[in-house]
């Protein structure tokens, strides 16, 4: 059976490698470390295609110690024990090299069993995981070893990859094999970062390439339908998804109508309707609050009616949300106001609830006394002065006036009304 082309060229060296020049340029720590043949227990974290191990396997070449692998989705407990028990043996005289790949699959018995051979030396790490490992990876471990983060390769940069594996498939194709201007980088910006992804098209649009007057042509049109939806990075739950929400949210906040419809679109392209009507109806009450009151209803209206329709038609209402909040007048007097009173509250600045204040059937049989509450419809301005606070925090202020036209309107309506 022929092996993969993406596995095939599999860079053996670090200049063959794309990418990652942050850690793989010269008098880079981890480059440092490589050539000096390192046994230091690493964690590569970073997106799918971007060489964690392609950079594990040349490190396993320069180590004297014994390598193994493993696939955290299939691995077992079992399988670790019979690791650990080559160490010191025959088998394993110079030590374990073990290359966990996925580790964040691991529960944290198994990350657990790692630990004891570690610290003695015996087993050497190299883990690698697509999701953050300072919320996957147990923290004894962690601490035993060194994080390098690995970036999502950039257009320019997988072009090289794909025009390696075009000249593969030409040398060994039956029939001359040529392409159209072009198409080595439209691949290269269709895989989104992704090398593995890029290696893949390419064969699969060799494969699909149909013979015309006895040679194969490559063509953009055919490059961007084998490519299509490659460079989108979504897995629902994991690091791209939060990310994207993050983007989404701090674009509306920050009254960006472009970059909001932009990080949407993402959301639509990957059909997760629910992860954005989360963040809009947020950021209604988070970041636009009482500058713009009505916007928490509209953008309810807007979620419901895109629950409602689906996809595709649910990027309507949707779109028409986002550019709301992003163009609307922003405060965050009501979030800096709940945090405020919030945190009082854990601290337990509580007290006692003003008498005034208690239900007025709380009084034991016999034990009744005056409330004393003043109802305050019965006052001018429908308002009177009293204590609404308990006695440890009467004087606390909680909530502070935007500085938006509405906010202010209300402000200068009670201030007269108050008299101050």
């Amino acid at each position: 059976m022929q092996r993969p082309l993406a596995d095939e060229i599999r860079p053996k060296t670090l200049e063959e490698v794309v990418g990652q020049r942050h850690l793989l340029a010269p008098g880079a720590v981890l480059r440092r470390l490589i050539e000096s043949g390192t046994d230091a227990n690493l964690v590569f974290y970073g997106p799918s295609g971007t060489g964690k191990t392609t950079i594990a396997n040349i490190i396993a070449e320069r180590t004297n110690k014994t390598l193994y692998r493993l696939n955290a989705t299939t691995a077992t407990l079992q399988d670790i024990k019979d690791i650990i028990a080559d160490v010191g043996t025959l088998l394993a005289p110079g030590g374990v090299l073990l290359y966990l790949d996925e580790i964040q699959y691991f529960n944290k018995k198994q990350q657990q069993s790692l630990l004891e051979f570690m610290e003695n030396g015996k087993l050497t790490l190299i883990a690698s995981t697509t999701e953050n490992p300072y919320f996957y990876v147990y923290g004894a471990l962690l601490s035993r070893s060194t994080v390098f983060e690995f970036k999502a390769v950039t257009a320019r940069e997988a072009e090289a990859a794909v025009l390696r594996a075009l000249k593969i498939q030409q040398e060994r194709s039956q029939l001359p094999l040529d392409w159209e201007e072009g198409v080595p980088l439209q691949i290269a910006t269709a895989c989104g970062g992704d090398v593995r992804k890029a290696i893949n098209a390419v064969e699969l649009l060799c494969q699909a390439a149909v013979p015309i007057k006895g040679k194969l042509f490559l063509t953009r049109n055919d490059a961007s339908q084998v490519a299509q939806r490659s460079a989108m990075r979504y897995d629902k739950g994991g690091d791209a998804m939060y990310d994207l929400a993050s983007a989404l949210m701090k674009s509306l906040r920050g009254s960006d109508p472009d970059a909001a419809l932009h990080y949407l679109a993402r959301f639509l392209e990957a059909g997760d309707l629910i992860t954005p009507c989360r963040r809009l109806l947020c950021s209604a009450s988070e970041d636009v609050g009482m500058a713009y009151p009505q916007a928490v209803s509209i953008v309810k209206a807007c979620v419901d009616t895109a629950m409602q329709l689906g996809l595709p038609e649910a990027q309507l209402p949707l779109a028409q949300a986002a550019v709301l909040l992003a163009t609307a007048p922003k405060s965050n007097s009501v979030s800096a106001g709940i945090a405020a009173a919030w945190a009082d509250v854990r601290a337990g600045r509580t007290g006692d609830v003003p008498r005034e204040l208690q239900n007025v059937h709380a009084d034991s049989a016999g034990m009744e006394r005056e409330q004393g509450y003043l109802y305050p419809h019965n006052f001018a301005g429908h308002w009177v002065e009293q204590q609404y606070l308990p006695d440890i925090l009467k004087d606390v202020c909680y909530y502070q006036w935007g500085d938006n036209k509405t906010e202010q309107a209300a402000k200068a309506y009670w201030e007269k009304i108050k008299g101050k």
